[in-house]
């Protein structure tokens, strides 16, 4: 028997600000006072996301911290407070995304994951959230070592899926991912928000 599931594109979701609410701010208002600007003013001056962006790949978080707090002592806390307290910085799901996602389930389309996540901190908060038991699978960049968007993650995914970039579909919120995706040959949503995304797939015929 022919699976049909085989004609329909894969949906790739990034987790953090598509299907997760995810905001340091959450956490460093605790220290650096309410007002957003802020934690802003603290993640351009630490360069937060370079920084962070190791912590995702996989190395140790004392060994990353060491590095960063040599050179901000000042924010020692904070930083601390990042590992000890992560699960404050995920506000809740996004349900608007997490019912496209069970739309497109429904529908046939196999659902994959491909997120950076720290793997000891995505275990963490997973239980949370019961539409993760939803996808086919998932691809965490601190359990294989890599990172978007960089090459080698993407290609890691195809091979677990089992398909060609033209046949999936990748939706994330942060643009460099996007222009990278769509430069090794994937169809690609950035995320703006639920119903801008439920406008763009009904555009291409996937949602009606």
């Amino acid at each position: 028997m022919e699976n049909n599931t085989q004609k329909m594109p894969v949906m790739i979701f990034d987790y953090g600000c598509v299907l997760l609410d995810w905001n340091p701010h959450y956490l460093f208002r605790h220290f650096l006072g309410e007002d957003p600007q802020a934690t802003l003013d603290f993640i351009r001056e630490t360069d937060f996301f370079a920084w962070n962006v190791e912590n995702d790949r996989g190395m140790p978080f004392a060994e990353n911290a060491a590095r960063l707090i040599a050179r901000f002592p000042q924010y020692e806390a904070l930083i601390w407070a990042y590992h000890e307290r992560f699960s404050e910085t995920v506000g809740g799901a996004i349900q608007p995304t997490v019912d496209i996602l069970y739309e497109l389930k429904a529908a046939g389309h196999p659902i994959w994951g491909l997120s950076n996540w720290p793997a000891d901190k995505f275990a963490e908060i997973r239980p949370r959230f019961p539409f993760f038991s939803d996808f086919d699978g998932m691809v965490i960049s601190g359990e294989v070592g890599l990172v978007k968007p960089e090459k080698p993650i993407f290609d890691y995914l195809l091979a677990q899926a089992g398909r060609p970039a033209a046949d999936c579909l990748f939706i994330d919120d942060n643009p460099p991912n996007i222009t990278a995706a769509r430069g090794f040959g994937f169809q690609t949503i950035r995320f703006t928000s639920a119903d801008d995304l439920r406008e763009e797939l009904n555009a291409l015929g996937i949602l009606s």
